[in-house]
C-alpha cells in the first residue's frame, strides 16, 4: 500500500472520529433538553418536545442527511457538508437520546418527589439536585448505545462528500489501487476498533456511577 493511500486513509479516518465526536457533542444536551420538555408540566413544551422526537425517529437518519444536503440550497440555505453531516447524526442521535433519559427520568422512584415536595423543594431544583443525579446513571446504558449508532451512522456522511473513512476506503477501492477484498476489511476492522474504546469508556461510566446508587453496584467494566 502507497504512502499516499495510507496517508489518505488516515486521513479520513480522523474525518470520522471528529464526526462522531461532534455529532455526540451536539445530542448530549438536546437529548437532555428534549428529555425534559416530554415530561415538562406545560403542554406546550410537550407538544414541541413530542414533535421534535417523534419526527426524528420517524424519519431515516439518511433521508434527514439527503434532505439537509439537497434541499436547504434549493431554499437558499447552503452549509459545509461536514456540518451537515455532524448535525444531522447529532439532531438523530438526540431523539433517541432523549426517550432514554425520559425512561431514566420517570424510573426514579416517586417517592423521591414527595419527599422533596415535603421539604418544600421547588420542581426545578428536585430536578436537577435529586432526580437527574439518580437517572443518569440509569440511562448510561441505553446512551452508550445509542453512542455506538452514532459511530456506525457516521459513514452516512460519505454520501453527502465528506472525505472520511469509508470514503476514503471506497474511493481507492474502486479505482483499482486497493484490492476490494483488503479495502473493506480494513474498513470492517476500523469501525471495529472504533468501537472498542467507545464502549470501554461507556462501560466504565457506567460502573463507577453506578456505585453511587442506593441498593445498587456498579458492574466492573
Amino acid at each position: 500500500m502507497s504512502p499516499i493511500i495510507v496517508t489518505s486513509i488516515l486521513g479520513g479516518l480522523v474525518v470520522t472520529l471528529q464526526v462522531i465526536g461532534l455529532a455526540l457533542l451536539v445530542a448530549a444536551p438536546l437529548s437532555l433538553v428534549a428529555a425534559l420538555g416530554r415530561i415538562s408540566r406545560h403542554r406546550a413544551l410537550r407538544a414541541v418536545a413530542t414533535v421534535y422526537v417523534e419526527f426524528l425517529r420517524g424519519t431515516s437518519a439518511l433521508v434527514q442527511l439527503f434532505w439537509a444536503f439537497y434541499v436547504l440550497p434549493e431554499l437558499g440555505f447552503t452549509f459545509p457538508p461536514f456540518g451537515v453531516g455532524v448535525v444531522v447524526l447529532g439532531l438523530n442521535a438526540s431523539a433517541y437520546g432523549a426517550e432514554v433519559i425520559r425512561g431514566a427520568v420517570q424510573a426514579v422512584p416517586q417517592a423521591q418527589w414527595e419527599v422533596a415536595q415535603m421539604l418544600g423543594l421547588r420542581r426545578t431544583t428536585t430536578m436537577w439536585r435529586i432526580i437527574l443525579p439518580q437517572a443518569m446513571p440509569i440511562a448510561l446504558p441505553g446512551l452508550g448505545n445509542i453512542a455506538i449508532d452514532v459511530m456506525k451512522a457516521s459513514a452516512l456522511v460519505s454520501l453527502v462528500t465528506v472525505s472520511d473513512f469509508t470514503r476514503e476506503i471506497t474511493r481507492w477501492a474502486t479505482s483499482g489501487n486497493l484490492n476490494v477484498t483488503a479495502a473493506f476489511s480494513i474498513l470492517l476492522i476500523g469501525y471495529l476498533l472504533i468501537s472498542l474504546p467507545l464502549t470501554g469508556t461507556f462501560r466504565l461510566i457506567e460502573w463507577r456511577a453506578g456505585r453511587f446508587l442506593p441498593g445498587r453496584q456498579g458492574v466492573k467494566p
